[in-house]
């Protein structure tokens, strides 16, 4: 006999839709599957084979048969261990140990020996893949169905997740001996999530607990991380050594505001996806991504064999912090150039094209020198004008355009160091960028996007009009040649996040010049 059962495939972070045919057929006793499948697949003829065993059925192996596993489309490289109930229950159907109607339902999972199942990478992915194809159901590990259950968030979502502990109970919901509820993930699971203090800080490594009131000074570059964080809006951090740049970045988590529905599904579905995401646990916080210097392109915009989600795509919604900014490889930088603009990247490889999320911020920190103390009125520069310029020589004009913000982090005196902390300075700034965030998506929404750093130049027209002041101001740093046709856009989109932040529907000439005075790069030369 010959059955047929749908399954899905990984690709990136989206998902296709696998028909696993399986034939079985008297003859000498056998058992391949084909269809372009890795070594995990491969293998799973030994793991069926068990658990159909301890599940009280009929194995493969202890039958005069010969079995055919057919992964179509034949041409898709196919990869992971979920294909194993699949298979299994294909099997079973097309040597008649078992009878249910296959139509209608995605299934996956990973079969132990003992037929017991366990979780998989991309629930949400395969979930999200149902639901678009109009699947009444979606048949996975009981312990991926909370992560399934997130296409609750979406409208009209008529698909089940039925979450199974092992083999015997997928085939007893099939066949209709077993009722299962289907799992149902509430916005409320997410927001009753623990609090950012009572996070386990080695699984989530982002919740550094860097309160904003421990910087000391530096009011300057604070204001400029309020900026940058209340519009997703690209920070330049540049000083000598210790004065806080690193410390500026790691406090930008404690501002950043509560993740969106909308936002959480898309970073669950990169973490699930990428196999970072425990079964049980969602992010709490938008993630926090820190490269050393060292990493390939590869590791930054992503690929590889298989092709997988780089730092970038994992900052999604999120901060990617470059330190040492000059001291990553040239051709690393320059690939963030096109990311940066789009909100993607397009990874492209032999037989391979997949288009990843990138919709991230950069904050770059930087030493104006190799040594650090260039123009620095207490220490002596120590480096050549050559190794200056060889420094200086990997941020490329086009890629320092498309920062946002610069801000010079001055060295501190002694009453600096030893002055007063603000308390929960972080909380209350944290309130303002919500509200700004708030005020953005309200006027965002009927565009699809969330921040003012996303507007396209139709977008930038209708919401940033100017007054008299602010037009004769731009038009002077525009005509002087301070100000690009690029930046003269991002100066635009960074006034309008100045007056959100002070609840104004209007920008004015104080907000342009603020922005303005964030594009000064001679105090950072």
């Amino acid at each position: 006999m010959l059955a047929k059962i749908f399954s899905g495939a990984l690709r990136g972070i989206g998902a296709q839709i696998i028909e696993v045919e399986v034939a079985a057929s008297q003859g000498l006793r056998s058992f391949n599957i084909v269809g372009l499948a890795d070594t995990a697949i491969k293998e799973a003829k030994e793991r069926v084979c068990s658990a159909i065993k301890n599940a009280g059925l009929k194995p493969p192996n202890q039958e005069t048969r010969r079995v055919v596993v057919n992964l179509a489309p034949a041409d898709l490289k196919k990869e992971g261990s979920h294909y194993d109930l699949p298979i299994a229950l294909g099997y079973l159907l097309a040597s008649g140990q078992t009878h249910f109607e296959p139509l209608g339902k995605i299934i996956l999972g990973e079969l132990a020996l003992n037929g017991e199942l366990r979780p998989i990478r991309g629930a949400l992915s395969f979930a999200l893949l149902a639901a678009k194809n109009n699947f009444k159901q979606i048949i996975l590990p009981k312990e991926n169905a909370k992560e399934a259950g997130l296409i609750d968030f979406l409208a009209n979502n008529n698909t089940q997740i039925i979450g199974v502990n092992n083999l015997k109970e997928a085939i007893l919901f099939l066949e209709g001996q077993q009722e299962i509820v289907s799992h149902k993930t509430l916005w409320t699971d997410y927001a009753n999530r623990p609090a950012v203090s009572e996070i386990d800080p080695i699984r989530n490594p982002a919740s550094n607990g860097v309160d904003l009131g421990w910087i000391k000074g530096q009011e300057h570059s604070k204001r400029g991380l309020e900026i940058a964080v209340a519009g997703a809006h690209n920070l330049f951090l540049q000083g000598p050594p210790g004065t806080g740049k690193t410390l500026l970045a790691k406090a930008a988590v404690s501002i950043m505001p509560d993740l969106q529905p909308e936002e959480l599904l898309e970073l669950v579905q990169i973490y699930s996806a990428s196999g970072l995401l425990s079964p049980d646990q969602f992010p709490n916080q938008r993630p926090f991504r820190a490269p050393h210097h060292s990493a390939s392109e590869p590791t930054i915009i992503g690929g590889g064999q298989p092709v997988r989600a780089g730092e970038i795509t994992l900052a999604h919604r999120g901060v990617l912090f470059l330190d040492e900014f000059p001291e990553f490889h040239r051709d690393v930088l320059e690939s963030l150039r096109q990311p940066i603009e789009q909100g993607e990247i397009t990874v492209q490889r032999a037989k391979v094209n997949l288009t990843l999320p990138a919709r991230f911020f950069l904050i770059a920190a930087a030493n104006p020198c190799p040594c650090g103390y260039r123009n620095d009125p207490e220490k002596d520069c120590t480096c050549t004008q050559s190794q200056v310029a060889a420094y200086r020589r990997k941020l490329s004009g086009p890629l320092m355009d498309r920062m946002d913000i610069f801000c010079w982090v001055s060295a501190l005196k002694y009453e600096h160091l030893t002055s007063q902390e603000k308390p929960q300075e972080s909380i209350l700034v944290k309130q303002k960028i919500a509200q700004a965030r708030a005020i953005q998506k309200a006027r965002l929404q009927n565009d699809g996007l969330l921040t003012n750093t996303e507007m396209t130049l139709p977008l930038i027209k209708k919401h940033c009009q100017l007054d008299k002041p602010s037009e004769m101001l731009l038009r002077k740093w525009v005509d002087s040649g301070d100000l690009s046709g690029r930046g003269y856009h991002r100066v635009l989109k960074v006034a309008r996040t100045i007056a959100d932040l002070d609840n104004r529907p209007n920008i004015g000439l104080a907000d342009v010049s603020e922005a303005l005075s964030y594009r000064q790069k001679e105090t950072a030369n």
